[in-house]
């Protein structure tokens, strides 16, 4: 039981990065297509927090119930919990290169 929460654990911080990363660059690669740039600036901790939202919801709507944790007591996010996360990350991500 320990090692599956292990397990769980360390796929989480896997996942925190290694989809971060990929979502921080697909993040970068359009704003720089509009000839924006948030690196070294507050707006790219801005888009460095929005991601964690969106990491979250993906997280415990989808790959809670893949893991190697299994438990009776696993649910989903609400609808509104849901939408409420993905617009604050959205409105993040959109006033992110005000922030210079």
């Amino acid at each position: 039981m320990v090692f599956r929460v292990l397990l769980e654990l360390l796929r989480i911080v896997t996942i925190i990065f290694v989809i971060g990363m990929i979502m921080g660059f697909i993040i970068n690669s359009n704003y720089a297509i509009f000839g924006i740039t948030v690196e070294n600036t507050t707006g790219g901790w801005i888009v460095g927090m929005a991601i964690f939202p969106l990491l979250y919801v993906l997280y415990k709507n989808r790959l809670q119930f893949s893991g190697f944790y299994k438990n009776g007591k696993q649910v989903k996010l609400s609808n509104r919990t849901t939408t409420i996360l993905v617009c604050f990350s959205v409105l993040m991500l959109t006033v992110a290169p005000l922030f210079r």
